[in-house]
C-alpha cells in the first residue's frame, strides 16, 4: 500500500470512529428538546379539522406513539433508527424515509452547486488578490467581497428575482422545473439549471466572500514561507510556484473552513428554498415546524447530520492528499 494510501486510509477512519457517537449524541439531544416544546402534531390536525372528542386525540395519540412515555419513546426511537427506520409521519401518515427521499436530492443538488460555485469564485478571486496584493485589483474585489459578506442571502435572492427574473425575464422565479412540462434527457437538464442558478447564487454570495479572503490571506502567509523562496531560487516560474506550491497549500484552511461552513450553507438553504419555491429539505423542515410534525423534523436533523459527518469525511481525505504532512492520530 502507497504511503498516500495509508494516509487517506488513516483520516477516513479517524473521522468513522468520531461518527458514530457524534450522530448518537445529536439524536438523543434533539429528541429530548422535541419534547420541551409544547404541543405535538395531533394538536395541529385537530385545529384543521374544526376540533376533535378528547376520545378522538386520545386515540390519534395511541396510534401514533405519542401518549407513552418520553424514555420509552426515545428507546423505541433508537431502535427503530438502528434498523434504518425513521418512524411515520402523524402529519402525512407516511414514512419519514419516503418524505425526505422525495426532497433529498433537491437539496443536495442546490448545496452541492452553491459550494461548488462558492469554491471556484472564491479561490480565483483570492489568487487574484494575493498576487496583486496592494494594487487596484486587490482594493476593488476586497470591497465587492466585503458587500457580499455583508448582504443577507434572502435579500440577495430577492433582488435577484426582481432584476434577472422578473425585470430581464432570463430566469424563472422559483420551483426546480417546469410544471407540466414532461421534459425529458437534455432538455430536462437545461430547464432543472435555468431553475437552479438563480438560488444557487444567493446561496453561494456569502461563501464567495469568506473563501476569497480567507484564500487571500492563506496565500499571502504561505508565499513568505522558506520553502517558496527557495523554489523560486531554483529557478521555477512564477505559475509554477503560485500553483503547484503557494496555491495547493493555501487550500488546506479553505478546505476546512469549507467543511465547517456546510452545516451554515444546510441551514440557509431553509431560507433559499423558501424565498425560490425550491422543493427541498428546508421547506421541508419549515411545514414540518409549522405542523408540529417531529418525526419528519427529527430524520431531517439526522440526514443533515449525516450530510455534515459525511462532508468532513471528504475534507480530512482531501486534505491528506493536498499536505503529506497531515496524519491521522
Amino acid at each position: 500500500m502507497s504511503r498516500l494510501s495509508s494516509r487517506l486510509g488513516k483520516a477516513l477512519r479517524k473521522t468513522l470512529w468520531q461518527a458514530v457517537p457524534t450522530v448518537i449524541g445529536i439524536t438523543i439531544l434533539n429528541f429530548l428538546l422535541f419534547q420541551l416544546v409544547p404541543g405535538d402534531a395531533v394538536d395541529v390536525i385537530a385545529a384543521e379539522s374544526g376540533g376533535a372528542s378528547a376520545e378522538a386525540l386520545a386515540q390519534l395519540r395511541t396510534h401514533f406513539g405519542l401518549d407513552i412515555p418520553v424514555a420509552e419513546q426515545l428507546w423505541h426511537y433508537l431502535n427503530n433508527l438502528a434498523h434504518f427506520n425513521l418512524g411515520v409521519s402523524p402529519r402525512h401518515n407516511v414514512p419519514v424515509t419516503t418524505l425526505i427521499g422525495s426532497r433529498l436530492g433537491n437539496t443536495l443538488v442546490l448545496m452541492v452547486s452553491a459550494l461548488a460555485l462558492a469554491l471556484l469564485a472564491g479561490i480565483l478571486l483570492g489568487a487574484i488578490m494575493a498576487t496583486k496584493a496592494g494594487k487596484w485589483p486587490d482594493r476593488v474585489l476586497s470591497v465587492l467581497s466585503l458587500i457580499l459578506y455583508s448582504t443577507p442571502s434572502f435579500w440577495l435572492g430577492l433582488m435577484m428575482i426582481v432584476l434577472f427574473a422578473v425585470k430581464l425575464g432570463w430566469f424563472p422565479t422559483g420551483g426546480s422545473g417546469t410544471i407540466g412540462a414532461g421534459l425529458q434527457g437534455w432538455a430536462y437538464i437545461a430547464d432543472l439549471l435555468r431553475h437552479l442558478t438563480l438560488p444557487a447564487l444567493a446561496m453561494a454570495g456569502f461563501f464567495v466572500a469568506i473563501f476569497s479572503r480567507l484564500t487571500r490571506s492563506s496565500m499571502l502567509e504561505v508565499s513568505r514561507q522558506d520553502y517558496i523562496r527557495t523554489a523560486r531560487a531554483k529557478g521555477l516560474g512564477p505559475g509554477a510556484v503560485t500553483f503547484r506550491h503557494i496555491l495547493r497549500n493555501a487550500l488546506i484552511p479553505v478546505t476546512t473552513v469549507a467543511g465547517m461552513h456546510f452545516g451554515t450553507l444546510l441551514g440557509g438553504a431553509v431560507v433559499i428554498e423558501v424565498v425560490f419555491s425550491w422543493p427541498g429539505l428546508g421547506r421541508l423542515a419549515l411545514e414540518s415546524v409549522l405542523s408540529r410534525d417531529y418525526a419528519v423534523l427529527m430524520g431531517i436533523l439526522f440526514f443533515s447530520s449525516l450530510m455534515v459527518i459525511i462532508v468532513n469525511m471528504l475534507v480530512d481525505v482531501l486534505q491528506a492528499w493536498l499536505d503529506p504532512r497531515v496524519q491521522a492520530r
